[in-house]
This record gives structure tokens, C-alpha cells and sequence, in this order.
């Protein structure tokens, strides 16, 4: 059981509680929602991809593991949010949430892109020591500063 939509309500919800104003598009040909805020007399506004991850023993230990794919859709501000969920458990609340900035978001050679800010062994994910500014609460309180992206 895959929850397609779980995922983008979650992290809205947790957006809505940080003060971000979260829009909706009529048609997702991209982005699944695009965030606003205030920040010191300026708005700041963020284009929203988020991605379902779940890790399982059969993946294998990585030092690098996170979302390869495509992305239909590109912007400089763009937040791409990896939700990742816990080892075979499909249900509940994820047990990490990474917020990262197009820069970080890589070209793959065949294809696609590539961010990879977490690491897997035993099935579980942990952020790599680099990428630990972009998760859960402190990646959320960043997206809130206009240099972030």
C-alpha cells in the first residue's frame, strides 16, 4: 500500500503550522504546491516537489541514498521535500523529513536528478553529516530565510 497523497498533506500540514501560506494548483503539471511567507517586510516564495521514500532491507546499505528521477518541473527557489517513511511500515508519521534547495538537486548522466541527502544501513535512513541542516525542524526553519535557496 502506497499512500500517493499522504505524503504532500503532511508536509502541507507542517508548512501551514510554520506560517507558510500553502496554494494548491488547479492541475499538477509540476510543482504540487507553491508556499508564501513574510520575512522582514518581503515574500518569499517557494515552489514545492515533495517525494515518498521507503527504505527497505532489500535496497541495501548506502552512503548515499534519497530521490533519483525525474522532476517535471525546475525553479531556482524550488524546495524539493524527501519524506521519508520507516523501514517496511506504510502507515503513521515519516521518520524524517529532508527540505532541499535546488542546489542541490544534481543532473544524472542518463537522465533525471539526483539528491541523495541521507544514508541507509540496516534499513534505516539518517542524514549524512553535510545535509543535517536540511532536515526535520531545522531544515523547515531554514526554508524561512531568503537565502536558503
Amino acid at each position: 500500500m502506497i499512500r500517493d497523497y499522504f505524503a504532500e498533506m503532511y508536509v502541507a500540514g507542517l508548512l501551514a503550522d510554520a506560517d507558510w501560506n500553502v496554494y494548491f494548483p488547479r492541475r499538477d503539471k509540476g510543482f504540487d504546491y507553491i508556499i508564501a511567507r513574510q520575512h522582514e517586510g518581503a515574500t518569499l516564495v517557494r515552489p514545492v516537489q515533495v517525494k515518498r521514500l521507503y527504505p527497505s532491507a532489500e535496497k541495501g546499505d548506502r552512503t548515499a541514498y534519497g530521490y533519483n528521477g525525474r522532476l517535471t518541473q525546475l525553479h531556482d527557489d524550488m524546495a524539493l521535500i524527501l519524506v521519508y517513511f520507516r523501514p517496511g511500515v506504510h502507515t503513521g508519521t515519516p521518520c524524517h523529513i529532508a527540505y532541499m534547495p535546488r542546489r542541490q538537486i544534481r543532473p544524472r548522466e542518463r537522465g533525471g536528478y539526483r539528491c541523495v541527502p541521507c544514508g541507509l544501513t540496516n534499513a534505516t535512513v539518517s542524514p549524512r553529516r553535510d545535509f543535517v541542516n536540511y532536515f526535520d525542524t531545522d531544515g523547515l526553519a531554514a526554508m524561512a530565510t531568503p537565502n536558503w535557496a
